[in-house]
């Protein structure tokens, strides 16, 4: 059996005006937000759920239904922060984490390094251990046309217990 475990996740949320635009844990200067039930961050939902996968731990409406009050508007950071307590609570170490945001607009390089150090600190890890990227899809489907926003994310586990 080997000691390495990957992950990949993915999740969507519909922008919406009168909502705050949170990726990354960074709150972005944006006319819309992302709708969800808590603060919508679609780049940490996708670290989240790569993360859950490679460690079998399910995804994140398993680990925080959207039906629970206790997650209503709460920081993704913190949701992440517990994901990655029970990934050590299992004997998982996050070896890399690569994610990818999907968005036409805004546009959101200047954001990427506060982004892959929120994530990082989030979990205990350094930051060269993550990596953030975004794209748009050249006016194509929703992400093209502003409607919503998507993240891919792929993680790597190793097992040191």
């Amino acid at each position: 059996m080997t000691n390495l475990r990957i992950g990949h996740g993915y999740d969507v949320h519909r922008l919406t005006e009168g909502r705050a635009l949170i990726l990354g844990g960074v709150e972005i200067p944006f006319e819309k937000g992302l709708l969800g039930h808590s603060d919508a961050d679609v780049l940490t939902h996708a670290v989240m759920d790569a993360l859950s996968g490679a460690a079998r731990l399910g995804d994140i409406g398993k680990l925080f239904p959207d039906t629970d009050p206790a997650y209503a508007g709460i920081s993704s950071l913190k949701l992440l922060a517990e994901v990655g307590r029970l990934l050590k609570e299992k004997g998982y170490a996050v070896v890399n984490i690569d994610a990818t945001l999907l968005a036409q607009r805004p546009k959101v390089a200047p954001y990427k390094p506060q982004m892959a150090e929120n994530l990082a600190v989030a979990l205990g890890i350094g930051a060269e251990q993550v990596n953030v990227k975004a794209t748009t899809e050249e006016g194509l489907g929703f992400t093209g046309d502003g409607s919503g926003m998507a993240a891919h994310a792929v993680v790597l586990l190793e097992k040191i217990r």
